[in-house]
């Protein structure tokens, strides 16, 4: 977001107060701390303190516009725990203006948004819009400079923020009264493609992707919803993604669910803007299915069992099945619940000529447990994974564990402190214990009398 931008959203903020009915700041401020010892690694203690911060201005001169504002922050107490060596950072995660209009659910936004129309979530600097239409039909678009993030290597973002230079998308969707819905939308992200530049990059982050989506209940005891994106940015268009999920429910006591995903990561991760988190030149291929069944046996016990087949080119198959009992007493004041899963996972496959296939099949077991009295709330979380085998990128480890207990006061209807204390052990930490102190908040001011 541009500086002016910024100045802009900073001063409607300022002057909301004086304007408005109506402005509410929310947060949490969080302090962690934990220690690491690492074999071959100097020893570490690390003191994060993180601060996240919101806040909606509604009624600002008129009843239709508002301001809405959410970013964090953070610094390092003792060593640096961020991955480009930095002791502090922070990110505004959306600072907008929106004006509702009076008839057919209109609005326009604009500033720093996210912009989720079935294709792809991104964050935009910029405008967006939507109306509702007739016949049951609506329209949303937006467009503007798209989000830059860094990524730990620069080398991974060459010609990153040349390519990308502007961002738009557009859905427009049918809603079928009882029925459903049935979407079309469009994203284009950047317009000089790597191959067209002077000197053609070997990383294209340009995107166009074009994708249908539907949502389907047209009864209580049924729901299935689902989308397919394409990208359509080369000559050939490919198939990012397929991800179906359907719901249907036998009388009051028995809900069973299904789900099939398969996604393209090349063309798949090109339906975000979020490359930090994702490499945009990976070419693995994801497919999966599977699905649950849970019964209510009682007016407090739930029993669910569930499978799912995982399938990664590059890494094979996985499956995974099992089942929970939940436990939920009558007023709600104690609720807990036993889990026990076997995953299959034979022969994994790495880059290793000597043994490319290891086993990392384990058996996982978890207990859980939150419990209310009052102003208080206690919750304790384990799992326990244990591996069948000694796989060497385990680091000889064969059973990974963690338990996290919780204590949290309710001060005021406002403001809530908490704090978790954790222990566990995996392979890359050896007996790990991690402490977090949580304060959240929520005030408000109005006009009249305020809040």
């Amino acid at each position: 977001m541009k500086p002016r931008t910024q100045v802009v959203l900073l001063a409607t903020l300022m002057t909301a107060t004086a304007w408005g009915q109506e402005v509410s700041l929310y947060g949490t401020t969080m302090a962690q701390m934990w220690k690491q010892e690492t074999p071959g690694f100097d020893k570490n203690t690390f003191t994060p303190a993180t601060q996240y911060l919101g806040i909606d201005a509604t009624k600002l001169g008129t009843d239709n516009l508002s301001l809405h504002l959410f970013g964090w922050g953070r610094t390092d107490l003792s060593d640096v725990s961020n991955f480009d060596g930095s002791k502090s950072g922070g990110y505004l995660n959306y600072g907008y203006l929106q004006y509702r209009f009076d008839q057919a659910n209109a609005e326009i936004k604009a500033g720093r948004f996210t912009a989720n129309q079935a294709t792809g979530f991104e964050q935009v600097d910029g405008v967006s819009v939507r109306t509702d239409l007739r016949g049951g039909f609506s329209i949303s678009a937006f467009g503007g400079k798209p989000v830059y993030y860094k990524t730990v290597d620069p080398r991974n973002q060459a010609d990153y923020e040349f390519q990308r230079d502007f961002i738009m998308g557009t859905r427009l969707a049918w809603r079928m009264p009882k029925v459903g819905e049935i979407g079309l939308s469009y994203v284009q992200d950047g317009t000089k493609a790597a191959k067209d530049l002077d000197i053609p990059s070997p990383v294209d982050y340009t995107r166009k992707m074009l994708g249908a989506d539907f949502h389907l209940a047209p009864a209580s005891a049924f729901d299935l919803r689902g989308r397919t994106v394409f990208n359509v940015a080369n000559e050939r268009t490919n198939t990012a993604e397929h991800d179906y999920t359907a719901t249907v429910k036998l009388g009051d006591q028995v809900t069973m669910t299904g789900n099939y995903a398969m996604r393209n990561f090349n063309y798949y991760f090109a339906g975000t803007n979020l490359p930090s988190l994702f490499r945009q030149d990976e070419n693995d291929k994801f497919r999966g299915f599977g699905g649950s069944i849970t019964w209510n046996a009682s007016t407090v016990v739930q029993l669910v069992g569930d499978y799912r087949h995982m399938h990664r080119e590059t890494f094979g198959d996985v499956n995974r099945a099992g089942g929970e009992v939940r436990w939920t007493a009558s007023d709600k004041s104690f609720l807990g619940g036993v889990s026990g899963h076997w995953v299959n996972a034979a022969n994994t496959r790495f880059v290793d000529p000597a043994t490319p296939y290891r086993s990392l099949s384990h058996k996982e077991a978890r207990v859980w447990a939150m419990a209310t009295q009052g102003k208080l709330i206690a919750s304790l979380d384990a799992i326990l994974q244990r591996y069948d085998s000694e796989n060497p990128y385990l680091v000889g480890v064969r059973n990974v564990y963690e338990v996290v207990g919780s204590l949290g006061y309710q001060a005021t209807t406002n403001v809530k402190v908490s704090g978790d204390i954790s222990y566990g052990s995996t392979p890359v930490a050896r007996h790990e214990t991690r402490g977090l102190l949580r304060a959240e908040y929520r005030f408000g001011f109005a006009k009249k009398g305020g809040r």
